[in-house]
């Protein structure tokens, strides 16, 4: 699995992290071990002009997702066939902006490390095709998040 890194926000973040993180959710979720993934570490300027470059909105924001192939879960993830068999292809871009992330994970009370953590996965998730603008959608989704992340925790404790 190819996953790059490039931090252009000029905060220094665990990018080692991220990226272990990354295989981590994209193994879960039965993504193939040839796929492509970018994480895009940006500053708040250069986020708030993608944001509003594409999603129409002002100001910076946490994370924004940039799917390619559209790929999917593969067999025997959250509710995918099981005789589906996974494929190689660029997932896309996972956008990250570690000054808002900072922000948000003070109001919840946690690190910035942890909230990073947590826009990745969702970053991640929605290259996979999930969503939250729907009651449903938004359990299904944040409880995978939930999840997700609780199994990297927990993993990084054994180790």
């Amino acid at each position: 699995m190819s996953i790059d890194v490039a931090n252009e926000s000029g905060v220094d973040v665990a990018e080692t992290d991220l990226v272990e993180l990354a295989r981590f959710v994209l193994d879960r979720m039965g993504i193939h071990p040839l796929a492509e993934l970018s994480l895009l570490i940006v500053d708040e300027a250069a986020m708030a002009e993608l944001h509003q470059q594409w999603m129409g909105e002002p100001g910076p924001t946490d994370v924004l997702a940039f799917p390619m192939d559209e790929l999917r879960p593969g067999p025997g993830s959250a509710g995918q066939d099981a005789d589906a068999q996974p494929e190689p292809g660029l997932l896309g871009d996972v956008v990250l902006c570690p000054q808002v992330a900072e922000a948000q994970a003070r109001t919840a009370g946690h690190s910035t490390e942890a909230e990073l953590e947590l826009l990745c996965t969702h970053g991640i998730l929605h290259l996979l095709g999930y969503d939250h603008a729907e009651p449903e959608e938004h359990a299904e989704m944040f409880g995978l998040q939930g999840k997700l992340l609780g199994e990297w925790r927990e993993s990084r404790q054994d180790a």
